[in-house]
């Protein structure tokens, strides 16, 4: 493990996310209050998401939807529960900024691959799995590629890419492609999907494409970008 790994990723991480959390608390405080006037308590999400080596930590993110259910107590999809609130804080990321104190407290990086469901971790292969040999980000080398824009395929490709090349500069040439991408504001939902479908498996290639069923179901805890 690079001297980088190591030590100096942790060293960049508090260098840079504890001045940033400093200027954001004003925009995320205004924007608690906004998600509150209009949603209702809580402002904030709070979820289990796995960390290093597949541990879970508590993820934090302001609320960007509505717990509506249907007649059958079932949440609606997320296109029906995003509020026009909370797609204006998905579309300037203003909804990850709390995330930052994640970063402080250690459970996870400025970049890295983006932490997803805990219910996921049986569903990877050996090699998509391998995304957990590093802290999961607030940005990566998939957001930077194309976000939700991707499939999941594309995104675990490019995470364990990640993974094995993680450097300084690396790093550092994510976070400024970052900044770019929120001003562009490009790959914040997946073609026809107000977020990302939710990730059933990859079938092995021996699988027959008609004997693995299409699953379609959206949850709400899937707040992920």
């Amino acid at each position: 493990m690079s001297l980088y790994r190591r030590l100096g990723k942790r060293a960049l991480d508090l260098a840079l996310a504890v001045p940033a959390l400093c200027v954001a608390m004003p925009v995320v405080t205004a924007a608690a209050v906004a998600v509150r006037a209009t949603m209702g308590a809580p402002a904030f999400f709070v979820q289990q998401r796995p960390g290093l080596g597949g541990r879970p930590f508590s993820l934090i993110k302001l609320r960007t939807m509505r717990h509506a259910i249907d007649q059958h107590g079932r949440l609606l999809d997320d296109a029906e529960r995003l509020t026009p609130l909370g797609r204006v804080l998905r579309g300037a990321s203003v909804d990850e900024l709390p995330q930052l104190l994640n970063v402080v407290a250690g459970d996870m990086s400025l970049v890295g691959p983006r932490p997803l469901l805990m219910q996921y971790l049986g569903r990877y292969s050996e090699q998509q799995a391998r995304r957990h040999e590093v802290k999961p980000g607030i940005t990566g080398h998939a957001q930077v590629n194309g976000r939700n824009a991707l499939g999941w395929d594309d995104k675990f490709r490019l995470d364990v890419w990640y993974v094995d090349h993680v450097g300084f500069g690396i790093d550092l040439a994510i976070l400024a492609k970052t900044a770019l991408k929120v001003v562009q504001r490009s790959g914040i939902s997946a073609q026809g999907e107000a977020t990302m479908r939710e990730f059933m498996g990859t079938p092995s290639p021996s699988s027959s494409t008609t004997s693995t069923p299409t699953t379609t179901t959206t949850t709400t805890t899937t707040e992920t970008a």
